[in-house]
């Protein structure tokens, strides 16, 4: 695999080993590692941490993911990408041919491969890893959902070893296996757990995360504050906090929290774009012109920074920037509220240049 220039976004915390492993290797390869997802992300890593999450934050996280186009990786195949896990020899089988014989849902199977419920992540799969799929076929035709297995099988230590227990369910979220006549729990040992310093800073992270989420902005900045003074150098924690104090009213230190942001990384094509946007709502139309300029030069495809340097541009009278900057963004988002915004907006100008006779 090749790391050089290569963007990997961690989702959660994880589990079989530190985030500061994953930083020093990929960086050591040329790439950079951040958690969340970017427009620069180009690959996302699933920390098993997420379980803690309800399903439907993790399938809503899944969603995101897959539409992002960047790859997806569970812990255990970011491993195998550094070398770190070898496959199993024998493992010979295709995703499909798993998928043709185990008659297992295709994404309860993606989701699963996601958390590291197989042998393996990615084909080749070994027949280890069609018994285990058989056995979660089983148990989501009797109504346990992917997640709950996901969480439970974790729990009998390493996953190929369920291989040879007799795996049930009964239409609730817990799993048994038979002993004999009797069910019980699965239970053994975990995995390596996580340094308390960084399992710290993950919770932090995510208790940030839920502030933001519900509306509790000034909490929500303060805890990214928190979590940035364990690790400084996150670049994604910076944004988030940045956008907290926006919506907390702090613009003055929301200005700060997206130029630091930038300063760790100066291709954090969002972060230009909403301190632009700041700029801008704050009067400083040189300003927010630049560094609306810099995301569009860093990311053309991205529409939102051309828009809004076209609604500069207008108000400023350039009425020739503006036409030519909104027809850049109707060709690229046509279709939308704001490409029909766009579209009106041209209309006008060609509209005031034909009547200032400016335009045939």
């Amino acid at each position: 695999m090749i790391f050089e220039g290569a963007t990997f976004g961690i989702l959660g915390g994880l589990v079989a080993f530190p985030r500061r492993l994953a930083v020093r290797d990929v960086t050591r390869r040329g790439g950079i590692v951040r958690r969340g997802l970017t427009r620069q992300t180009t690959h996302v890593l699933f920390g098993r941490k997420l379980l803690d999450k309800s399903d439907a934050e993790i399938e809503a996280l899944y969603a995101s993911a897959q539409a992002s186009g960047a790859e997806l990786l569970s812990e255990a195949g970011f491993r195998r990408r550094l070398g770190a896990l070898k496959k199993e020899q024998g493992a010979s089988l295709s995703r499909q041919s798993l998928l043709d014989q185990a008659r297992l849902d295709p994404r309860a199977f993606d989701l699963l491969s996601l958390f590291d419920a197989f042998e393996h992540s990615a084909e080749p799969y070994s027949f280890r890893d069609l018994i285990l799929a058989r056995k979660y076929a089983a148990l989501l035709n009797a109504g346990t959902g992917w997640a709950a297995i996901a969480r439970s099988v974790h729990l009998a230590g390493k996953v190929s070893s369920l291989t040879a227990v007799s795996l049930h369910s009964q239409g609730d979220d817990t799993i048994y296996r038979r002993d004999g006549d009797d069910l019980s729990k699965i239970d053994g040992q975990k995995f390596l757990a996580l340094e308390d310093e960084e399992a710290d800073a993950d919770l932090a992270f995510e208790l940030a995360e839920a502030a933001e989420a519900s509306g509790e902005f000034a909490r929500a900045a303060s805890l990214y504050s928190q979590y940035l003074s364990m690790e400084p150098g996150d670049s994604v924690a910076a944004f988030n906090r940045a956008n907290a104090l926006r919506k907390a009213g702090d613009v003055e230190e929301a200005t700060h929290a997206y130029a630091l942001a930038i300063k760790l990384d100066p291709k954090f094509v969002e972060a230009w774009f909403n301190l632009g946007s700041l700029w801008k709502d704050r009067g400083q139309a040189d300003l927010a012109r630049r560094h609306l300029a810099r995301a569009s030069e860093i990311d053309p495809d991205y529409a939102d920074p051309i828009y809004n340097l076209a609604a500069l541009e207008f108000e400023s009278g350039a009425l020739g920037e503006a036409r030519a900057l909104w027809a850049r963004y109707v060709a690229i988002d046509p279709d939308s509220a704001w490409g029909k915004l766009a579209a009106r907006g041209i209309f006008l100008i060609d509209m005031t240049m034909a009547a200032e006779g400016k335009i045939a």
